[in-house]
């Protein structure tokens, strides 16, 4: 993940002061939420409560996101303007760190929560594969690697090692490149296969302008890492390449 440059510790505004006038502190001498807002969040928290994320629509869950981030003010405007901009509530989250510093009204704040939920779907989505039989979980690993790397902007190379029962014993990112170009040497791969004990691997890399279609230099890099795991008994089982909604496998392709 990108490192974040600087921020703000001050939360833009996300309105003009004609638009959205200040509440009138408290007693404590807070600025208190507006009623219309603190109603707002109470519903739409209900909602979600009783329906679940299926009840609400992309910018209703990204609001519901935003919340913690901007305590008293309309983070409507903001959850659509995050939309219009990525597309989707996946695109939102998955978004690269110096493309969410562009957007107005984003700060350190909103990038935390967002990031939060980034790295909690990760989580969520390697845990239902790794340890697990990747012949029984297929599927689940090719939505896992779709949560880690689909919406990368660069490119980056994960190897899934494997033991004897064809069970994920690791998932490792081995490098990470450019936008069209990650660095990769058999040599690395094959050297770390042997000091977890691993029987098999799957290649995993991503291509940031969505279009999986692999390289000629993908398909030479893949043929170098089979010979060089042949040469030490390792099975090369696949090598898939994420694009933004679907995967290539090379085994079914027939390049491996």
């Amino acid at each position: 993940m990108a490192r974040i440059r600087h921020f703000s510790d001050t939360q833009p505004a996300l309105f003009d002061a004609d638009e959205a006038p200040a509440a009138p502190p408290g007693p404590d001498g807070r600025t208190k939420q507006p009623s219309y807002i603190r109603d707002h969040r109470a519903r739409l928290r209900d909602r979600f409560l009783v329906g679940g994320a299926e009840a609400l629509p992309d910018y209703e869950l990204l609001e519901l996101l935003l919340f913690r981030a901007i305590p008293r003010q309309d983070v409507k405007p903001l959850a659509r303007l995050l939309l219009d901009r990525f597309g989707d509530f996946n695109g939102v989250v998955s978004a690269p760190l110096p493309r969410l510093e562009e957007v107005s009204g984003v700060g350190r704040a909103v990038i935390t929560e967002l990031k939060i939920v980034q790295a909690a779907a990760q989580r969520l989505a390697q845990a239902r594969v790794l340890r697990k039989p990747v012949v029984s979980s297929w599927d689940a690993l090719l939505d896992y690697c779709q949560t880690a790397m689909a919406h990368d902007d660069i490119e980056q190379f994960r190897v899934l090692f494997l033991d004897r029962k064809n069970v994920l014993i690791a998932d490792e990112p081995q490098a990470r490149g450019t936008v069209d170009h990650v660095p990769v040497y058999p040599r690395e791969v094959v050297k770390r296969a042997l000091e977890l004990n691993a029987t098999a691997l799957i290649l995993v890399h991503n291509h940031p302008s969505g279009d999986p279609t692999p390289s000629q230099a993908d398909i030479e890099m893949t043929a170098q890492i089979q010979r060089a795991a042949d040469s030490l008994g390792i099975m090369l089982h696949d090598h898939l390449v994420i694009g933004k909604s679907r995967e290539l496998s090379f085994r079914a392709e027939g390049l491996l």
